[in-house]
């Protein structure tokens, strides 16, 4: 297992960590009227959503064009990527799919009010029509096999899936194996012993 560093966001510009400010306050106000994460301390917030989501940019292949974010919710990570990518990568495409309407209109929403050109799609998964991606990421989606299955029409032989996940992390690779042929790096999170950053590559189903 390997580490990343400790603080994602320490090679971020101040106007970055504004925007992300930003985005912290947003959220929390919409999520006074629209369940968009669970509750927790104002103060934990950073933590668990910000440097949470941050640490996937720290994998990503140099070069990507395109990123897709499933189940994108209240925006984790999807929107903290598109953060970092006004700054450090502009001209990613990033494009977030949620199948709740009254989040969609958040992502939307945040979006616009951050500047940024990020494509927010509502719809299920499955009915998503999307050319393939060079990243693709989910948080707290699905199991490892099912996340695999439902990005199928998204990815190609150089798709790069970065996805976190919490204890479970080795039984969902070890299950997935059984239908599953990939590349896998394993990182330790930077905000939660427990968890890991599964980074996955060659992913191709077993016939």
């Amino acid at each position: 297992m390997l580490n990343l560093p400790d603080d994602p966001l320490a090679d971020v510009s101040r106007e970055t960590l504004a925007r992300l400010e930003r985005l912290q306050a947003l959220t929390l106000k919409w999520t006074r009227k629209v369940n968009l994460i669970a509750p927790l301390p104002s103060e934990e917030f950073w933590d668990r959503h910000i440097r949470d989501s941050a640490q996937l940019w720290k994998v990503k292949p140099e070069q990507a064009e395109t990123w897709i974010d499933l189940g994108s919710g209240g925006g984790f990570p999807g929107l903290v990527i598109a953060a970092l990518a006004y700054e450090k990568s502009p001209d990613l495409e990033i494009t977030l799919v949620d199948s709740d309407q009254r989040k969609c209109v958040f992502l939307r929403q945040a979006a616009r009010e951050l500047g940024f050109g990020t494509t927010v799609l509502n719809a299920r998964i499955e009915t998503v029509k999307i050319q393939p991606a060079d990243v693709i990421s989910a948080r707290a989606l699905a199991a490892l096999k099912d996340i695999l299955r439902l990005s199928t029409p998204f990815t190609k032989p150089s798709t790069r899936f970065i996805l976190p996940k919490g204890k479970t992390a080795q039984a969902e690779l070890e299950a997935a194996q059984d239908s599953w042929s990939f590349k896998q790096t394993i990182y330790q999170s930077v905000t939660d012993s427990d968890a890991r950053l599964l980074v996955l590559s060659d992913v191709f189903q077993r016939t």
